[in-house]
């Protein structure tokens, strides 16, 4: 099985732009009792995850920084409405995307290289192509255009590793409290082929949550059906 890194297509006629946030979002920390790291993550999206049942919610209506222990204390609060698979690093987000938007959207659309939405009737056409890992999930997003795009997000499962044979051999190991793991992205990517096993059709890498995989049989299901707006970058496995 082959493996491909998503990304935008850039072309000039995709001038799509949301300028929206999501409508929860789990609290950054002020700084990480072991390591002194604080803020919050990008890249971990959970825009299914409806968090209106909580007696708390007001307080994840931002993602302002608190402290450690009242951190951990409000990720246990989400736990049990998240996916089970789900990462609650600080700072990720929940819920629909809120805002508005313009431009001209290809039928599947990146905001950045950690987002990934389709309109309703490519992810239909994806879905009956029997693909794995296609969850998409409504944005409230407000178009100034007689006929809007219906757009979903899509909410990502986390799967697979990179290979050890393209970090660098001084990197430092996680943090044992907060879990910050102090590297950047590698490039070229290299993925363990071992840790993929099992993954669903696309979904975000669980060691580099901001790089969007996708398997050939999803290359396969959007080249044949014609979608337009994502490229395709080949990864080696080892």
């Amino acid at each position: 099985m082959k493996f491909y890194h998503v990304g935008a297509d850039e072309a000039p006629r995709y001038t799509g732009n949301l300028d929206a946030g999501h409508k929860w979002g789990l609290q950054g920390i002020e700084s990480c009792p072991e390591c002194g790291v604080g803020g919050g993550v990008a890249g971990l999206q959970y825009p299914c995850v409806d968090l209106s049942s909580l007696a708390e919610r007001k307080k994840f209506d931002d993602s302002w920084p608190v402290p450690f222990e009242e951190f951990t204390r409000l990720r246990e609060v989400v736990r049990p409405l998240a996916p089970p698979w789900a990462l609650l690093e600080p700072g990720a987000p929940f819920g629909p995307l809120e805002g508005t938007g313009s431009g001209y959207f290809g039928q599947l659309f990146m905001q950045n290289p950690w987002s990934l939405y389709a309109r309703r009737e490519a992810l239909e056409r994806l879905q009956a192509a029997a693909l794995r890992g296609l969850h998409g999930c409504p944005i409230h997003v407000r178009f100034r255009v007689k006929r809007p795009p219906e757009l979903l997000e899509l909410q990502l499962e986390l799967h697979g590793q990179f290979h050890p044979d393209c970090l660098p051999p001084d990197r430092k190991p996680p943090c044992p409290t907060c879990g910050h793991e102090p590297f950047d992205r590698p490039e070229p990517i290299l993925l363990d082929a071992a840790s993929l096993a099992g993954s669903p059709d696309v979904f975000r890498l669980r060691q580099g949550w901001t790089t969007i995989i996708a398997t050939e049989r999803f290359v396969n299901a959007v080249q044949r059906l014609e979608l337009d707006g994502v490229t395709f970058r080949d990864l080696a496995t080892r």
